[in-house]
């Protein structure tokens, strides 16, 4: 049991590794930050961390998060840490092993929906019970202070500044936290290229509205990526730094998922594979030949935000669906 005092973070800095495979595919550096090795298995822990251990020196004696997966897994580890029971929402088809990682790690699972909006609602309800406390998975300012760390280590690691930053933006939590890193380290200038998958595309479908949009539903195999409207403040973001939205299609992020798994031995879900595939769907050298990116960039950091809800039959079987069963 951790003492809610404790100023250590829950997160790990975690290695930025050069890609030779990637640096290949891209025609410059590639460098990953492997937040799929923090010890929730997802960059989730930066801000969520940093969240409950907040309210937990507020008083807070219960955590309730609505989740798709990682952001549960990452309160209900952060909830272990502090000694505070946690029950974590998630909606009716999450992935048995998120199930049995969150019930491991001590918390009540209730199942609520079919997407993220809907466990949404019913933590909101959960969370008006004296001295329990909801966790917002991305759109709350200690969700993103938290993930403001991840670009401090990167000044740390780098020093100068990368020619840009590959992230994948589902709630928007991870772009607003990295912009505001940004800021900090007095990066700004670094343009940040934000992947969605088509069907999970609340980022991008509100770029074109000007506002934010609700999609209709979550279509997209990356259900990681699936809120349905974007956070806000991930549109403020445009104001500040340079974000070139972009969508890719659930076959190329499955494709890159299986691509980064031969080259680099590590299996990441399919929001991050939206990321990778900045690179292997060549994407980026797309932003380069149409001027909207430095055609010599010096470096490319791409955050690989990792996730819980994958395993080798679950990557068979998106693959199968997508009709990619031979790559």
């Amino acid at each position: 049991m951790g003492d809610p005092g404790k100023s250590e973070p829950f997160h790990v800095a975690t290695p930025l590794l050069e890609s030779w495979a990637l640096s290949q595919a891209a025609g410059t550096s590639v460098l990953l930050k492997c937040e799929n090795v923090q010890p929730a298995g997802s960059f989730k822990i930066r801000g969520i961390g940093h969240f409950c251990q907040e309210v937990a020196r507020q008083g807070c004696r219960h955590l309730v998060c609505p989740s798709g997966g990682n952001a549960g897994i990452a309160a209900a580890y952060s909830a272990r840490r502090l000694g505070i029971p946690a029950t974590i929402v998630l909606p009716e088809g999450a992935a048995p092993q998120v199930v049995r990682r969150l019930q491991g790690e001590g918390a009540e699972v209730q199942l609520a929906g079919k997407v993220w909006d809907d466990a949404n609602l019913r933590a909101q309800e959960l969370a008006e019970r004296d001295g329990w406390v909801n966790v917002p998975p991305f759109d709350h300012p200690l969700i993103w202070e938290g993930h403001a760390s991840l670009v401090r280590e990167l000044k740390a690691a780098l020093g100068a500044p990368p020619g840009a930053l590959v992230l994948a933006v589902g709630g928007g939590g991870l772009l607003a936290g990295v912009v505001a890193g940004l800021a900090e380290v007095g990066w700004q200038h670094v343009p940040i290229v934000a992947m969605e998958t088509r069907g999970a595309h609340s980022f991008n479908a509100a770029i074109q509205a000007g506002r934010p949009v609700t999609l209709p539903d979550i279509t997209s195999v990356a259900k990681c990526l699936g809120a349905r409207t974007v956070a806000a403040r991930a549109l403020a973001c445009l104001q500040e730094c340079e974000i070139l939205s972009e969508v890719v299609e659930d076959a190329e992020a499955v494709s890159a998922m299986q691509r980064f798994l031969d080259d680099e031995r590590m299996l990441v879900e399919p929001a991050c594979g939206a990321a990778l595939a900045a690179i292997y769907s060549g994407c980026l050298g797309r932003l380069q030949a149409e001027g909207r990116l430095c055609p010599s960039l010096a470096s490319v950091v791409v955050i690989v935000c990792g996730g819980n809800s994958i395993d080798s039959r679950e990557l068979q079987a998106l693959k199968a669906g997508l009709g990619l069963s031979c790559v």
